[in-house]
């Protein structure tokens, strides 16, 4: 796997680690300061601006429903600045698919747009799921 492949699947990991911790500062770190972002969380609609995204950010993790945060089957498709990572996510009841862009800025791979859907799923495919192991 190409080193660039692997960054971007670190910066992927660190976004779900500051999910998962409900860690605003790390969260915050992982977003674009240079490049407009957007995100689409379940149910919601498109936001769009840095402040706006981080506003969500800051209701979800700080809310007593925030939801502990798994990822799987992540894959990297990276062009030049730009990189998709698409992958699973597991929360409670179900999993998610989330497709996660990022941008080279600042020497390291920055967040852009995440967006994340409910997948149907097989049984089976959760069985090799370990919710206490999380990224």
């Amino acid at each position: 796997m190409p080193s660039h492949d692997i960054e971007v699947l670190d910066a992927n990991s660190a976004f779900y680690r500051a999910f998962s911790a409900r860690d605003l500062d790390a969260m915050d770190g992982l977003w674009s300061r240079q490049t407009p972002v957007m995100c689409v969380h379940p149910g919601w609609d498109a936001l769009r601006g840095r402040d706006e995204v981080m506003d969500s950010w800051r209701a979800i993790l700080t809310g007593a429903q925030s939801p502990k945060v798994g990822c799987s089957h992540a894959f990297a498709q990276v062009h030049g600045e730009v990189a998709l990572v698409v992958c699973r996510e597991h929360v409670e009841g179900g999993q998610l698919v989330a497709t996660n862009v990022f941008v080279r800025e600042q020497g390291g791979w920055r967040l852009v747009h995440h967006q994340a859907s409910p997948l149907a799923t097989d049984e089976e495919d959760n069985e090799d799921f370990d919710p206490e192991q999380l990224n």
